[in-house]
This record gives C-alpha cells, structure tokens and sequence, in this order.
C-alpha cells in the first residue's frame, strides 16, 4: 500500500452540502483523477464522523483510492483507513507510527525544515507543507517557494504543497520537486470539481 501517489490530494471540507452533495464531490473528484483523499472533520462528533467516514471509505475502496483520516487515529483504525494525517499540536508521529503500524499510511504537517526532517525520523510516509498561499480553510503562516525548495531537499520522503493552491497559481511550484499538491476549496467548491481535477492534472503535471 505504501506505493502511493500523491499528486493529486484532496482534503475535504463538508461546509455547505448535505451529505448526499459531499459524497458526489468526492466522487466526481476521483473521476477526474485525485490520487488520495483525505478526510477532514474538525467539528463532527465521534458517532458522526465514525458514520461519515465509513461511507467515504466505502466510495474509495470502490475506486482503490487511499483515504487518510486527518487527526482522528480513533475513527482511521475504527473504519481501517489507508492512513492517518496529524499536524504540529496532535499526537506525535512516533506514536501515532507504533500504534497504526508500519503499513499504513503517515503523514504529518510540518512548514520548518527542522519539523520536517523530525517527521521522518518519527515514521512519516509524506510531509504536507506550507501554506504556499493565504488561506481560509487553514490557519497557518506562508512560507516561500524557495523555503519549500529547501525543505524536498531536506529530506528523502514526498512534500506535499499545501494552502491556498488552485488552477492560476500551480505554475508558481515549477521546478519544486514536490510529490504533490494538496488542495481544499478549489475542488470542494468547484461546480465541476471534475473538470476542475483535471485541470488541475494538467498543471501539476507541467511542473
């Protein structure tokens, strides 16, 4: 499972659809080629979310798609999850690594270079770094293109671009060397998340 594709990452944000809506983004974005799936639920309580996740592991079962469970290790082992994604203020990658095991999927967010060579010494399979871009979807400070540049070369695991990324401004990571671009809004908006996705493709594979 660990030969992953992650150029193309959704992370998902339910706000403003029904459940029914939420799912057939999702969807339309695997059909336009998203590479991995990450679900995340900040404010969903644990019955819900357990419910909400097992629905969204069933549609990427479907399409052999990794679904990663941002933060909640509870709801990734409860539903078997490909993976786990945790940040900086969750619990720390070492120990989320010897209690998921070495087979599934790590990831951790990490926008200094001493954090990220931390992560993979604590197991991660990838970094999701950034944020390249503001964005409303993530509090997080903007770093530069040339300081991502610095933290690929710091380390031998894939570094994931995230924050505020969309279609207009992907050829800004050209000659990056990132394994991937992680996106929120653009796709979870989009009227045609994919149409959108393979747009998107299309740019990161120009990269």
């Amino acid at each position: 499972m660990k030969n992953i594709d992650y150029s193309l990452y959704l992370v998902t944000n339910r706000a403003g659809k029904t459940e029914e809506e939420f799912i057939t983004t999702i969807e339309q974005a695997i059909l336009g080629g998203v590479t991995v799936v990450q679900l995340r639920e900040k404010d969903l309580s644990t019955g819900k979310f357990y419910r909400l996740a097992s629905k969204v592991k069933e549609l990427t079962s479907k399409y052999d798609i990794p679904l990663i469970i941002n933060d909640r290790l509870d709801i990734a082992l409860a539903i078997n999850a490909d993976g786990v994604h945790v940040g900086q203020s969750d619990m720390p990658g070492d120990i989320v690594r010897s209690i998921i095991g070495k087979n599934k999927i790590l990831g951790i967010s990490a926008a200094t270079i001493k954090d990220t060579i931390k992560a993979e010494k604590d197991g991660a399979d990838y970094i999701g770094s950034g944020a390249i871009f503001p964005t409303q979807t993530k509090d997080a400070d903007c770093i530069t293109i040339d300081y991502l540049k610095e933290i690929v070369n710091a380390v031998n695991i894939p570094i994931i671009a995230i924050g505020g990324l969309t279609e207009d401004n992907i050829e800004s990571l050209v000659n990056t060397n990132i394994g991937g671009i992680s996106l929120v809004s653009a796709i979870m908006e989009s009227n045609n998340p994919k149409k959108t996705v393979q747009k998107l493709k299309t740019e990161f594979e120009l990269l």
